[in-house]
Formats: C-alpha cells, sequence, structure tokens
C-alpha cells in the first residue's frame, strides 16, 4: 500500500479549485492593446494598462458575452447586472495598486461540473460532479521575469489587462485525481465554446488548489493552504498529493495547519511558503468608482447562447448509450469538439454500428494526429471517405492491414478508397476456387508442417496460414483462407 493510500484511509482531503481561463479576444478587456502571446516584453502596453495617472478603462463587451457562454454551459444563473470591484494589493507586476475584478455580484454564479475520473487499478473510468460556486471577469496582472544569475528581477506588463475568468468550485473534489479530471473537463468545455485556447505552457488555464484534511467521518473543514498557479494537469495532481501528505504529517505529529499560499516546487516535488493567505477583507474591495455597473443585453445573451453545444461528458456518455462504446473510447473522442464532430460525421456516412468508426478514429486517425502534432482540420481525410474505407474492410474487400494501407495513401489526396484499392492491388482473394489451389501448394511446398498438424500439433497452423499469405501476396481473405487450409488438412 502507498503511503497516500495508507493517510487516505484515516484522513479525507478536501479540494477546492479556483481557475483563471485567459479568454481569447484579440485586445484586452479594458483597453485596446493586444493580447497577442510572444510579443517583445512592454511592446503591448498603453496607459491604461501601464496604471498612468488619468487613463480610464473601457470594458470590452466579448469579454462579457464569453463569460455568459461559460456560465450558461455550466448551468449558472447569468445576472443580468453585474459589478466591477477593486482588489487592492501591492505588487511589483500589478502598476495601478489594484485589480479590476467582481466581488459581491459576479456575473454568474451557483452552476454544476460534471468530468471523468481515472480509476484506481482495476477501476473503470467514472464521472463525478462538482458545484461552481461563482464566475467572475478580471483583468490579469503583469509578469514579472527573474534573473537567477544576476540577482536581478524585471517586469513585463504585456499580460496586464489581459481578460481572465476565474472560475471557483465548491469544496467538492476529493483526490488528486478528481482534481486533474475536474481541470481536463474545464478545459475542454472553455475549447468547445471557442472562449479559451487552454493553453497551459502559455498561461491561458492556471489553477489554485485549496486544499485542506479532516478525519475520515467528521464533516468539519480543516485549515486549508492554496497551492498558486498548476498550469498542467500533472503538476496539479501531484502538487495536492504532496499537500496531503504534508498536512497528514503535521496533524499526526500534533501540528497545526497555517492558512497560506504556497508554491509548488515540480523539480523538486514539493510546496513551499509563498506567503500567508489573505482574506477577502484583506483586499479591500469596493465597488470600482470608473466602471458602471455591467447590464446584460437581450442580444448579448443570444449571441452567448449561440455558442452552446452539447458538451463532452454529455456526448460520451450518449454514445456509450446508442453505439455501445467503452467509456474510454467515448471520453477520447469526446474530448475535442472538432474530433467530436469528426466522429459524429464519420458515424453518418457509414452504414454500420457505431463502434467501427470508433475503432478507427481512435487507432489510426488520432495516431496519425499525435505524430503530426495536428488538429483533425489538417488531416486531409473528410468523414465520408474514411467511412468508405471502414465499408470496404467491413465487406472483407481489403484486409484490415491493407485498409492501413489505404488509410495513409488517402492522407493528402482527394481520390476514393475504391480508386486507392484498385491502383495498389489490395483487393482481397475470395474466390474459393483461387483459395483452395494456393492451400494445395502451401500444403505440397510444405509437407513435414502439414504432416505435423494432422498428428495434432494444431498450433503449426499458424506457420502454414501465414505461407497462404505470403503465397497469395497477402491477398488471401485470411477468414475464408483459414477454414480452406483447415479442411484441405482435416480431409487429407
Amino acid at each position: 500500500m502507498s503511503r497516500l493510500s495508507e493517510i487516505l484511509e484515516r484522513w479525507e482531503p478536501v479540494i477546492g479549485l479556483e481557475v483563471h481561463v485567459q479568454l481569447s479576444t484579440r485586445s484586452k478587456i479594458f483597453c485596446g492593446c493586444s493580447t497577442a502571446f510572444g510579443a517583445p516584453a512592454n511592446s503591448h502596453t498603453c496607459p491604461t494598462c501601464l496604471g498612468l495617472p488619468g487613463a480610464l478603462p473601457v470594458f470590452n463587451l466579448r469579454v462579457a458575452e464569453m463569460a455568459a457562454a461559460l456560465g450558461l454551459a455550466l448551468g449558472c444563473e447569468v445576472r443580468e447586472r453585474s459589478v466591477w470591484a477593486r482588489k487592492n494589493y501591492f505588487y511589483a507586476d500589478l502598476p495601478k495598486g489594484y485589480q479590476i475584478s467582481q466581488f459581491a455580484e459576479p456575473i454568474c454564479e451557483h452552476g454544476a461540473l460534471r468530468f471523468f475520473v481515472d480509476g484506481d487499478e482495476g477501476e473503470e473510468v467514472r464521472v463525478a460532479e462538482a458545484s461552481i460556486v461563482r464566475i467572475h471577469m478580471e483583468e490579469d496582472a503583469g509578469k514579472s521575469v527573474h534573473d537567477g544569475g544576476g540577482g536581478h528581477s524585471r517586469v513585463d506588463l504585456n499580460r496586464a489587462g489581459v481578460p481572465l475568468l476565474e472560475v471557483v468550485s465548491a469544496p467538492d473534489l476529493r483526490s488528486p485525481e478528481e482534481a486533474a479530471g475536474y481541470l481536463k473537463a474545464l478545459r475542454s468545455i472553455v475549447r468547445y465554446l471557442g472562449i479559451s485556447d487552454g493553453n497551459m505552457q502559455e498561461g491561458s488555464l492556471r489553477c489554485d488548489a485549496n486544499v485542506s484534511l479532516r478525519p475520515r467521518g467528521e464533516r468539519a473543514l480543516g485549515t486549508r493552504a492554496e497551492v498558486k498557479n498548476l498550469n498542467s494537469f500533472r503538476f496539479v495532481a501531484k502538487a495536492i498529493t504532496h499537500e496531503i501528505l504534508r498536512q497528514a504529517e503535521l496533524l499526526e505529529e500534533g501540528g497545526v495547519v497555517e492558512q497560506e499560499t504556497r508554491l509548488y516546487d515540480s523539480e523538486r516535488d514539493e510546496t513551499r511558503t509563498m506567503r500567508s493567505k489573505e482574506e477577502a477583507e484583506d483586499y479591500r474591495y469596493f465597488p470600482d468608482p470608473d466602471l458602471p455597473p455591467l447590464h446584460l443585453d437581450a442580444a448579448l445573451l443570444e449571441r452567448a447562447r449561440a455558442r452552446l453545444t452539447e458538451l463532452p461528458v454529455q456526448r460520451a456518455e450518449r454514445w456509450v448509450a446508442e453505439h455501445g462504446l467503452s467509456v474510454e473510447d467515448a471520453r477520447t473522442l469526446s474530448n475535442e469538439r472538432g474530433v467530436a464532430e469528426y466522429f459524429e460525421a464519420a458515424v453518418q456516412a457509414f452504414d454500420g454500428p457505431g463502434a467501427v468508426p470508433a475503432k478507427w478514429i481512435v487507432g489510426e486517425v488520432l495516431r496519425e494526429l499525435g505524430e503530426r502534432n495536428a488538429s483533425i482540420e489538417a488531416l486531409g481525410l473528410a468523414p465520408d471517405r474514411l467511412a468508405e474505407l471502414m465499408a470496404l474492410v467491413e465487406a472483407d474487400t481489403i484486409s484490415s492491414s491493407a485498409g492501413k494501407q489505404v488509410f495513409a495513401a488517402l492522407l493528402g489526396n482527394e481520390k476514393r478508397p475504391r480508386e486507392l484499392v484498385a491502383e495498389l492491388g489490395l483487393e482481397q482473394v475470395s474466390d474459393s476456387g483461387a483459395l483452395e489451389a494456393v492451400v494445395a501448394q502451401v500444403i505440397r511446398d510444405f509437407p513435414d508442417q502439414a504432416a505435423t498438424y494432422r498428428g495434432g500439433k494444431k498450433g503449426i497452423l499458424a506457420f502454414l496460414m501465414g505461407q497462404v499469405m505470403k503465397a497469395s501476396g497477402g491477398k488471401a481473405n485470411p477468414k475464408l483462407a483459414s477454414e480452406a487450409l483447415r479442411q484441405k488438412l482435416e480431409e487429407e
């Protein structure tokens, strides 16, 4: 039993996540500066995002549209009236000395997120749910760049003013695996809606995890520690695991967990103290005097609703019921909207069970995309052509291995599968007379092996089948050839 498993027998983790989603707008939330990633330091700035005296914010309404879309997708109450607040704190990359955010009246409240959780060893993937407390809009701060060798720090304010949604969960999560599953699901949803690229390496999705422990069976919450700025699914799970181990060891030695903010060091796989944890009153929130309350009109809400689609978990559950897919395959196919829509188009074009397109897409299509590091749109194979290829394999016109050859040949051109089968000479031999002739020749060429089979050592059949396939140039229908070979051997 692992150390974590042993601890979880005595202690129950209570985990809540605060996820910052950077929105895919072209300009910042309160000015016209570009949000493009990777520009030279401080090149996407203006008096507003530099916090210069006299500069005033002008709200980008596209941010509210995207926030409302996410709220609707998560079943939240979307407020027609929400209020901007100033969150006051000092940090070198926050030039105004406050962050424009929302506090008492956020744009969205009271929703829920359903997500997949990887099972423990031997257990299947399951679906869980966590409540969403709130979604609010805010501006990002700048970025401090530390020179480890010279001991200097610099500030890049390109990111200052980039629009964020903060999605705050209730403390409903109970394991590192649930936290990772929740974050994966949220990333998938914001990408489905087209409101964020969810690129964690570039900081488009960042997560703070609040972690506490309580003895098994108790309902009172323990003191929580917040682990800041986790930027990968793996690091979220590892940081929470470390924090569970740290707090359990501290509590079992008679110590007390301090409410604080901690950072995760991925190289050492440990968390360490950053600062004492602030409460809401420490930020001295008050309504921003430069921005009136935000009122959402019917047109904006209609644009937000137009972004909605069937969400990944719901899609996957429907496919399990309708097509008999495994939960794992359904999860894989539903994760990206482009792949999900490609699968559904392939099912529509294919006259057969949905499990067949699922097998080809999970196996061949996603493998190809992974090797290219490309999206489904760059595949160069329309779903109807894949459906035609699958039909040829299912009808035994070509073998499954020949089907993979045709699949590779189809990429990047507009030829039809039947045309390529003819060009490559891959059509299976299913004519009984032709197969019997090949089988008879193989038995004549390998009399000792044929005698071994007749003597009761049936495993030699695989060798003889290999010779049949070789003699036919790989074109023999394996099922019919195997039957013909067995029949011929047993006749003699």
